[in-house]
């Protein structure tokens, strides 16, 4: 694979499936990949909380990226025969910016073009709101309303959809097979990049 392991960010706005399209992307390809878990939950699900003040969606947002960061050059170390899955990527950080796209580079010391070289490519979940669908799911940390989340995922698309190997799922009338075309893509993004 070279110096720089592969990794691929897989990310999308609330309700997009992306937590159970990785759970059956972690078993079908177990042998070929490791997921990288999803930083916000984890610092939630250990006290942090969101509140609306822009000061602390600044803190909260630099943690995550740090904690990001760090947690993906752990995963390279510890598998780097393995291709890594990253449950979001660093980019997500600027749509919960509470400023404007320049001043989240500017605290976290990084460039668009740095952020987005960390990923292979990047496989979109759009969310089952852009359906008028319920995003409700068994994470507590999630509580944004029917507009929230297309809000979300609209400026999460204007993020990804930049980079140079965009897959974007779009939400389907069908779950499963929403979840199908995402297995589907990330197989043919895996095999796209292990062939490079």
């Amino acid at each position: 694979m070279g110096t720089k392991p592969i990794a691929i960010a897989v990310t999308g706005g609330p309700g997009g499936g992306k937590t159970t399209a990785l759970d059956l992307f972690q078993r079908e390809l177990k042998d070929e990949i490791r997921v990288v878990p999803e930083s916000a939950t984890l610092l939630f699900g250990h006290g942090l909380t969101k509140d609306s003040s822009p000061d602390n969606a600044r803190l909260l947002q630099r943690a995550i990226y740090r904690m990001q960061v760090n947690l993906e050059a752990i995963f390279h170390e510890f598998f780097a025969e393995r291709l890594l899955i990253c449950d979001r990527g660093t980019l997500d950080g600027i749509a919960y910016w509470p400023d404007d796209e320049a001043s989240f580079f500017d605290a976290i010391e990084s460039t668009y073009a740095a952020e987005s070289d960390r990923y292979d490519a990047v496989i979109f979940f759009e969310t089952a709101a852009a359906r008028g669908e319920d995003v409700r799911s068994n994470n507590p940390y999630r509580s944004e309303s029917l507009q929230a989340a297309r809000d979300l995922d609209e400026r999460l698309q204007r993020v990804w959809s930049r980079h140079r190997r965009y897959h974007f799922i779009p939400s389907e009338k069908s779950f499963l097979e929403k979840i199908a075309n995402g297995l589907r893509t990330i197989q043919s993004v895996l095999a796209a990049v292990k062939g490079r």
